[in-house]
């Protein structure tokens, strides 16, 4: 009983406390992952950054577009989960376990990001793209929540698409 105990609450630990520093763990669906690679409208060869890149449905589908992707990843156990799904990709994949917001994460370069954060977060997501992408063209896809005070350039299904630069 005490093992059961202890498992469930490292359960609850892992998939509870990311929403200190960004969303739970929701699962992208399918129609979604679709409609928000169209959105950002990436081509094979063009690289993806996937913020808070859960159980890596999207890492996993614009990598199926030919899509260079790196996913970050808070839950080490969804890291594995992501790593073990997106395997066959692994020459175009990268799954690293560690806080979004931590710029060694993020690559020197991508072409769109894709997340889906919580309303309290996007005013710093805004600035930390901003900040770290200062001089690239990106396209930012955020799924159900507005970025504060910026105006999408295009929104379907309840994702909207930024533009940078």
């Amino acid at each position: 009983m005490a093992t059961a105990v202890v498992l469930v609450t490292a359960l609850i630990m892992l998939f509870g406390f990311v929403v200190m520093v960004g969303a739970p763990y929701v699962p992208t669906l399918r129609v979604q992952s679709v409609t928000a690679l169209d959105l950002l409208n990436l081509k094979a060869g063009d690289s993806l950054l996937e913020l808070g890149s859960g159980d890596g449905r999207v890492v996993k589908a614009a990598a199926e577009r030919g899509i260079q992707v790196t996913g970050i990843e808070l839950n080490p156990l969804l890291v594995l989960w992501s790593k073990l799904i997106t395997w066959r990709y692994r020459d175009i994949v990268t799954i690293k376990w560690g806080n979004i917001w931590s710029t060694r994460h993020w690559p020197e370069k991508t072409d769109g990001i894709y997340v889906f954060l919580l309303d309290k977060f996007m005013q710093k997501l805004d600035k930390k793209v901003t900040q770290t992408y200062p001089s690239q063209s990106i396209k930012l896809v955020s799924f159900a929540f507005e970025i504060p005070n910026k105006k999408p350039k295009q929104e379907r299904a309840g994702l909207y698409l930024y533009l940078y630069r």
